[in-house]
């Protein structure tokens, strides 16, 4: 077999201009059209097999193996919309052009080295990561069948983990919103007894949520980050419009968290007169940690960096929507790498950048990665 280590060596230049590329077309999520078809492209000469959707950018391809058990890695493809120099545009400030770079140059070196792979391996291009979406689409699209043993990878700002380190999984928080709108009664404001105040009532329900309490020592938190209410100052409005973040280390809390929440809004609601209409969107599971598939990264991580580059554990109070694949699928062997890069200042920002010789350091653990559980037992 021609190793794949000494295929992504050689082609070092090539891994880093796909980079810079992928960088420079930045297509927001569910218009990755340029991006997904400049990495098939890349693939279009391999012995892979490619799958596409119609009704989206996101694709799979295959390097067919003796068995139809399966083990995958993911990339995401979209960028963000944000202000950059006071225009908004899509940006590339999560590192999603370095993750399907590290997956497409991990594909093309396992199709060239001609081996024979117990299990199938399937490289999972996603769109929408930014939106918390795409996952759930190619889970419904079969992105998920037979898969046995699923990897990821992250770029991470340097104040979690450093320039030459990675660890072998990332600990993403569940968060969640709660959007709603408070139905109160207008009326004069010289006269507040005809009306009923919604205002009122979402300081009331702000009070509540921060009285809120769970059993147990679980990091959780939940606070009000919008609210809207009134076009006039004269007038007490018949509406109020808000907002509340939830954030919790585990999924079985943010469950814990988002019922107690939606008690508390009724208690509100009862107390204060009003209607209270209410919605969880924005829902991002977190990270279920594998011991064996932890394992394993660990080991790809020491082979490539060497042992002591092997940070234990990346802690993120942010979300990832990469959760989801091991959150509908309860005992999949699922990991994210969370990889050390010298990220500034940090993600989403829109000046962010990272030391992009970390891209080949990458490609090549999750290349040691999909090797070695080749020859697992899943």
């Amino acid at each position: 077999m021609n190793h794949p280590i000494d295929f992504i060596t050689s082609h070092r230049d090539n891994i880093l201009q796909t980079y810079k590329d992928l960088h420079a077309l930045a297509e927001p999520s569910w218009e990755e059209k340029d991006t997904s078809a400049y990495l098939k492209e890349k693939l279009k000469e391999s012995v892979l097999e490619i799958t596409s959707f119609d009704s989206h950018y996101g694709f799979i391809a295959e390097l067919k193996g003796q068995s139809k058990d399966v083990i995958a890695i993911r990339a995401d493809m979209d960028a963000l919309m944000q202000e950059v120099d006071g225009q908004i545009q899509p940006n590339h400030s999560c590192g999603h052009d370095a993750h399907s770079t590290m997956v497409l140059y991990s594909a093309l070196a396992l199709a060239e080295s001609k081996h024979s792979f117990h299990h199938t391996i399937r490289f999972i291009f996603q769109p929408a990561e930014e939106k918390a979406s795409g996952a759930l689409q190619m889970i419904k699209d079969g992105a998920l069948d037979h898969v046995k043993f699923l990897g990821g990878i992250h770029v991470r700002p340097a104040i979690e983990v450093e320039m030459g380190m990675a660890a072998p999984v990332i600990q993403h928080s569940s968060n969640a919103t709660i959007t709603g709108c408070i139905k109160g009664v207008q009326a004069h404001a010289a006269r507040p007894e005809d009306g009923n105040n919604p205002i009122e009532a979402a300081a009331i329900l702000i009070q509540k949520m921060k009285e809120l309490r769970l059993k147990g020592n679980s990091s959780y938190s939940i606070k009000m980050t919008e609210l809207h209410a009134g076009i006039s100052t004269n007038a007490i409005p018949e509406t109020a419009h808000f907002t509340f973040d939830l954030r919790a280390k585990t999924n079985e809390v943010m469950e814990d968290l988002i019922e107690k929440a939606q008690t508390t809004i009724e208690d509100v609601a009862k107390l204060t007169s009003t209607t209270i209409e209410r919605r969880v969107e924005d829902l991002l599971p977190a990270a279920v940690k594998h011991p064996a598939a932890i394992d394993l990264a660990k080991e790809a991580i020491a082979s490539v960096l060497g042992e002591e580059h092997v940070e234990p554990i990346c802690i993120s109070p942010g979300g990832e929507d990469f959760h989801f694949y091991s959150y509908h699928s309860p005992g999949l062997a699922a990991t994210m790498i969370g990889l050390g890069c010298d990220l500034k200042p940090g993600l989403h920002h829109p000046k962010m950048n990272f030391n992009t010789e970390s891209v080949i350091d990458g490609t090549k653990i999750l290349t040691e990665m999909l090797i070695k559980a080749d020859t697992k037992v899943w």
